[in-house]
């Protein structure tokens, strides 16, 4: 008696049926980490291993060569790279060297999402999702604000998760995708107009009356004069002061609580000693004298991968003034230069170039990914985003995904212009 013959797992068609689905569900389950990011830290962290999971079976060698061989998807890789061979001087325990380089782990994600939405992957989900996301967190963080007598009022009164900085933030990347969308719709319909303002100005009303980053404040000056120019050339830079300053003067005469938040800023500014730091202001301007003199001692190549904090606990002051030991400098290139030097603040810069080049067109598109490059880049002045787990997957999750999807279009276009010049 002989057995049945079975067929094979590889000519399975319920397996070949999942491999089908797989781009798909990569593509819904990036969408989904964008959903999370601004909310979850732990869900975030579980979407992006299904993510991964799905993704890698669909990716050919092919398609992520070409990305690591391009500036946007092979120049974090080098960083990475520099990360791990900076391990090798630095002198700290392993354990503090390998925690240290898996801040920049997820660099080494970007070619992946260059390469599976360059293919045609649908990056409008991730950005629609993202919006809503951010708009549902706006809504509950009003309720907080409006509904009195809550036994439950957030992280703080109107932050419902996280920080209020990172708060700020996405609400601030949103206020000009949505900005940018409503220039496009300016002869358009009214009521497509009211969709796109409205939120836009809950958004900006959020900022200023309820939870203000400082930082924040900085991004959207920065912003709202490259969206005049990039719509209306130098004139349009300059109408987009004169507005943004009738706007910011609106809002700071009406808001006590921004005026105590810039006020306070000033001040701490203004009293800060080297010899006693007891502010934030203060003492992020020490982190930032020592981290310079960290440095001269070792330009070109740092201190090593995993140092920061030892550099920080071998100063003086360490023993006396407990807050002064971080590894965290609160500048993202400073952060770089400590630990790779010089050498390492070149790759992070040419990064960022690259990853401003990839968002050059003048597509809606575009200008999404063009706005979250920008957040990094300014706010990197002032902390060490790149490497924080939200801010960081949000900047790699949009280089990815939009720049991957902006890189789609071109290829289409100029498929198209060929077909074109054919025929002709």
């Amino acid at each position: 008696m002989t057995a049945m013959s079975q067929p094979s797992l590889e000519s399975s068609p319920v397996k070949g049926d999942i491999r089908a689905r797989l781009p798909q569900l990569a593509d819904g389950l990036a969408a989904a980490v964008a959903v999370s990011l601004p909310w979850s830290t732990s869900a975030s962290g579980i979407l992006i291993v299904l993510w991964l999971l799905a993704l890698l079976p669909t990716l050919d060698m092919a398609s992520v060569r070409r990305e690591l061989l391009s500036a946007a998807g092979g120049l974090p890789v080098a960083l990475w790279l520099l990360g791990a061979v900076g391990m090798l001087w630095a002198d700290v325990s392993w354990s503090e060297r390998i925690s240290a380089l898996g801040t920049f782990h997820k660099l080494l994600m970007v070619p992946l999402l260059l390469a599976q939405f360059r293919r045609g992957g649908n990056a409008k989900w991730a950005i629609y999702g993202f919006l809503a996301s951010t708009a549902l967190l706006l809504a509950v963080s009003w309720f907080l604000v409006l509904a009195p007598g809550l036994s439950w009022r957030g992280k703080q009164l109107g932050v419902p998760v996280k920080n209020y900085i990172l708060q700020s933030e996405v609400f601030g990347i949103c206020t000009f995708g949505l900005l940018a969308r409503a220039l496009e719709l300016w002869r358009g319909p009214w009521q497509r107009l009211l969709v796109m303002l409205a939120p836009a100005a809950l958004f900006v009303a959020d900022i200023g009356y309820v939870a203000t980053s400082r930082t924040t404040l900085v991004v959207m000056v920065v912003l709202l004069l490259l969206l005049g120019v990039r719509q209306f050339g130098w004139k349009g830079a300059v109408a987009a002061a004169v507005i943004g300053g009738v706007l910011a003067s609106a809002i700071w005469v009406s808001s006590p609580y921004l005026r105590q938040r810039v006020s306070h800023a000033v001040n701490d500014a203004e009293s800060y000693d080297p010899s006693h730091y007891g502010n934030p202001v203060g003492l992020r301007l020490e982190f930032w004298r020592k981290s310079l003199e960290f440095v001269s001692t070792a330009p070109i190549f740092g201190h090593g991968t995993g140092t920061v904090a030892q550099l920080f606990r071998r100063d003086a002051k360490a023993d006396t003034i407990p807050d002064a030991i971080t590894g965290n400098p609160h500048s993202q290139m400073l952060n770089v230069a400590l630990q790779l030097g010089i050498l390492g603040v070149l790759v992070l810069v040419a990064m960022w170039v690259a990853h401003l080049a990839l968002f050059r067109g003048g597509t809606f598109l575009s200008w999404i990914g063009l706005v979250v490059v920008i957040d990094n880049i300014v706010s990197s002045f002032f902390n060490s985003h790149l490497f924080d787990f939200t801010q960081g997957w949000l900047y790699v999750f949009s280089v990815g995904a939009i720049g991957g999807a902006v890189l789609h279009a071109r290829t289409g276009a100029a498929a198209n212009s060929e077909h074109a010049g054919d025929k002709r």
